[in-house]
C-alpha cells in the first residue's frame, strides 16, 4: 500500500512535479552511490523567494544610497506600557529631516530592533515609509544570523517600500567566511544593500576577501565599517563605498579616508551639527568639540546613553524596553552639562535639558 501511495505521488499529474522549487538540485560530479556532496554544489537559486513580483518597482537605485552622506540610526521611542510611541517617533523622525539627515536606520541596535517582534519591525519600517518615504531615504535593518529570518524580513521590507537594506553578518552561532558569502547572496537580489561590520558586537569580522567576492553585485551600496580608517582605505581604493560606524572617528574617515559618509547614533542629539561634519569640509575644531559628547554616549553599550539623553531633552518619554536601563546619576548631570557647554540650541527639542531622578524613569520588561 504505502509502495502504491509512493508511486503515485511521483507521476506526472502530481501539481507538484514540475515546479522547480520541489526539484532535488544534483551537481555532474555527483554519484547515486549516496557519497557526500559539499553544500556549495547544493546551494538552490532565489527562485523561491515566495514574495518576489515581475511587475515593475519603483524602487531606489543604489547610487541614490551610496550618494547618502548622514544617515542616523533612529531612535525608537516607548510608551509606558512599552508599545510604540509613534507621536515621539515621527517627532523625531521630522527634526532629523529638517536638520538634514539625508537616510534612517528603522530598527537598528539604537533603534533596538533586537528587542522587537518581527511584525513590530516591519510595521515600524512601513509606517516611516508610509510617512517619510519622500523625504528621507528609509533603510531597514531587516539582517539576522538566522538566514531564513533575513530572507524573509528583507522580502517584507521591500514589499512595504523601504529604500534599502542593511544586513549584519551571522552573529553568536559564528559561520564561515564561505557561510558569510551564501548568507548575503541569499538577500542581495532583493534590493539596495548596507553590509555592516561590527565584530564588537557580533564576535566576528566580516574580512575584505567576502565583500570584495560581492562587489560585483549591483545591489550592494556598501559597507557600514566600524573596523578604523585602514578598512576604509582599503574599501575606498577598491571602488566600494563605505560609511563610518564610529562617530569619533566619522570626520577623518570622511575627509582624509574617502569614507562616504555616517551612519550615526550622535546625529539623534545634534543632526545640524553631524550634517556640517559630513557636509561642509573639514573641521577640526568642530569635531575635537563633540568628541567628549561621543565619547559619553558610548560610556556604555548603545543605546544606553541616546536613551538617556533623549529623554533628559524631553523628546521622548523615560521608558525603557530591559534590558537597558539609564545611564547613573553622575552620567546624566555631565550630560547636562554638555549640553549647555556645546549650546542647547545645537540640540534636538524645545524643552529645557534637565537632570531625570530614578524615580522618573520607567523600566519595561514585558511588551
Amino acid at each position: 500500500m504505502a509502495y502504491q501511495q509512493m508511486s503515485a505521488f511521483k507521476t506526472s499529474s502530481n501539481p507538484f512535479t514540475n515546479d522547480p522549487a520541489f526539484r532535488f538540485v544534483r551537481t555532474n560530479n555527483a554519484r547515486i552511490s549516496g557519497r557526500w556532496v559539499s553544500p556549495k554544489a547544493a546551494v538552490i537559486p532565489n527562485f523561491h523567494l515566495p514574495m518576489r513580483s515581475f511587475e515593475v518597482k519603483n524602487r531606489t537605485s543604489t547610487d541614490e544610497i551610496k550618494s547618502l552622506r548622514l544617515i542616523t540610526a533612529i531612535k525608537t521611542p516607548y510608551l509606558p506600557d512599552g508599545r510604540f510611541d509613534l507621536e515621539a517617533y515621527d517627532a523625531l523622525v521630522n527634526m532629523q529631516i529638517e536638520d538634514g539627515a539625508d537616510g534612517v536606520i528603522v530598527g537598528g541596535t539604537t533603534g533596538e530592533g533586537q528587542l522587537m517582534s518581527w511584525d513590530e519591525h516591519i510595521m515600524l519600517i512601513g509606517h516611516t515609509i508610509n510617512c517619510f518615504g519622500t523625504s528621507v531615504k528609509v533603510i531597514g535593518n531587516t539582517g539576522s544570523n538566522s538566514t531564513r529570518e533575513a530572507i524573509h524580513a528583507t522580502e517584507q521590507g521591500f514589499a512595504v517600500g523601504m529604500h534599502a537594506a542593511l544586513h549584519i553578518n551571522p552573529y553568536y552561532g559564528k559561520t564561515s567566511q564561505e557561510g558569510m558569502v551564501s548568507h548575503f547572496k541569499c538577500v542581495l537580489p532583493m534590493g539596495p544593500t548596507i553590509i555592516y561590520n561590527v565584530p564588537s558586537r557580533t564576535g566576528q569580522d566580516i574580512p575584505p576577501t567576502v565583500i570584495q567576492s560581492l562587489a560585483e553585485n549591483t545591489n550592494l551600496a556598501g559597507v557600514k565599517e566600524c573596523m578604523g580608517h585602514d578598512r576604509i582605505d582599503k574599501y575606498t581604493k577598491n571602488n566600494i563605498a563605505t560609511w563610518s560606524g564610529n562617530d569619533d572617528e566619522c570626520h577623518d574617515s570622511r575627509w582624509d579616508h574617502g569614507a562616504n559618509g555616517v551612519i550615526s547614533v550622535t546625529s539623534n542629539l545634534i543632526p545640524g551639527l553631524m550634517r556640517e561634519l559630513m557636509f561642509e569640509g573639514k573641521n577640526p575644531s568642530l569635531n575635537a568639540k563633540l568628541q567628549p559628547l561621543m565619547n559619553w554616549l558610548f560610556c556604555e553599550p548603545n543605546p544606553i546613553g541616546v536613551n538617556t539623553a533623549l529623554a533628559q531633552l524631553g523628546v521622548i518619554r523615560p521608558v525603557f524596553r530591559l534590558p537597558y536601563v539609564p545611564l547613573p546619576l553622575a552620567k546624566r548631570v555631565e550630560f547636562v552639562n554638555m549640553v549647555n557647554d556645546i549650546g542647547r540650541e545645537y540640540f534636538i527639542g524645545d524643552k529645557d535639558v534637565r537632570v531625570l531622578d530614578d524615580d522618573e524613569f520607567i523600566l519595561v520588561g514585558r511588551y
